[in-house]
């Protein structure tokens, strides 16, 4: 039964967060995707390869906190165990980089200056909050174990061989 719960609010908290972050906001942003696509050669086919990989990642990050965690993303409904497997083993912080990839993806798809901006925004609000309530909060309620984590996967960019703590 755990395990339902954490997919449903899994889900719901999908649409809420990442859905508006990476969907609705770039959506207003390029006046509902009416912009032309990018005559800047490459940026198209980059910007899908970004906007795919980055939601085939984002949705395995989903998976791993309802099924290894047995909780969701929103911090009112957290996780029973950190969640270390898979993805995040590579990096810490999967779920704000696939989400930063997507609005970059869409950056370039479009050639939009309003969703580069967008996404440093993004960025910048993403790492305070990690820095600032993430971080301080797993360390409080998974202790040793997060801090060994934290210590050997780094928070953005992928280290290339899962760690095997």
């Amino acid at each position: 039964m755990r395990t339902r719960q954490a997919i449903a609010g899994s889900a719901l908290f999908f649409v809420a967060a990442p859905g508006v972050v990476a969907g609705l906001v770039p959506w207003l942003l390029t006046d509902r995707y009416r912009l032309a696509w990018s005559t800047v050669p490459g940026f198209v086919p980059v910007g899908w390869v970004l906007i795919v990989a980055a939601a085939a990642l984002l949705l395995h990050a989903f998976a791993r906190f309802a099924l290894e965690g047995l909780g969701t993303p929103a911090p009112v409904a957290p996780t029973a165990r950190l969640v270390v497997g898979d993805i995040y083993r590579h990096v810490r912080n999967p779920m704000y980089v696939a989400v930063l990839s997507i609005i970059l993806g869409q950056a370039l798809l479009f050639s939009s200056w309003a969703l580069a901006a967008y996404v440093a925004i993004a960025g910048t609000a993403m790492v305070s909050f990690v820095k600032l309530y993430e971080e301080p909060t797993l360390a409080r309620r998974y202790g040793a174990e997060y801090e060994a984590y934290r210590r050997a996967v780094p928070g953005w960019l992928p280290r290339l061989t899962p760690w095997r703590g």
